[in-house]
């Protein structure tokens, strides 16, 4: 397991390049998380159709784990 103290991670920014790179769009909030034991950076993108989707980024690799589409309901602005 990685530990996010001993910086055996990639940067936000490297996440929040990755997951745009999957889905186009402006970034509206990151979290670190644990998902199943795996540290993923959660990258939240609102599209310039107005869904949101949330990426998961592999925190120490920077590969993608996941996508999901979010309600927007809980992301208005």
């Amino acid at each position: 397991m990685v530990n996010p103290m001993n910086g055996q991670r990639i940067t936000i920014e490297q996440a929040m390049q990755n997951a745009r790179q999957q889905v186009p769009g402006q970034v509206i909030h990151v979290d670190l998380d644990m998902e199943n034991g795996l540290l993923v950076y959660e990258v939240f993108i609102s599209t310039a159709t107005g869904k949101v989707y949330q990426v998961d980024v592999n925190a120490k690799t920077g590969a993608i784990v996941d996508i999901d589409q979010e309600s927007s309901m809980f992301f208005n602005r």
